[in-house]
């Protein structure tokens, strides 16, 4: 957690508290990091870490922003804004299906 609290620091962006959310609680298998965040203006912001070896596909982007969706089910609030750092290659197609949904997109070279 520091080190993604660190990243967003670089990035200009400070949340007020920052909490871990398991993905098993929101019903998903994924390998993936959930943090939801309250922003210095008390809005909602999610930030989702995600590290692997293989390039991550429009078919997966679908899948996290279907998981966004649950965990604004799960704590029955809207999320205003949306952060992911991916820690892999990714492919153009889900770039873009992430910023056209509202997403600001972090890829870091692992």
């Amino acid at each position: 957690m520091k080190e993604v609290v660190e990243f967003l620091q670089q990035k200009s962006i400070i949340f007020k508290s920052l909490k871990s959310v398991s993905p098993k609680e929101l019903g998903s298998r994924k390998k993936i990091e959930i943090y939801l965040g309250i922003d210095l203006k008390g809005y909602y912001a999610l930030v989702m870490v995600l590290e692997k070896k293989s390039r991550v596909l429009r078919k997966e982007a679908l899948e996290l922003i279907a998981l966004h969706e649950k965990l604004e089910r799960y704590i029955d609030s809207k999320v205003k804004k949306k952060y992911i750092i991916i820690k892999a290659p990714l492919c153009s197609k889900a770039k873009s299906l992430f910023e056209e949904n509202g997403w600001r997109v972090f890829a870091v070279k692992p």
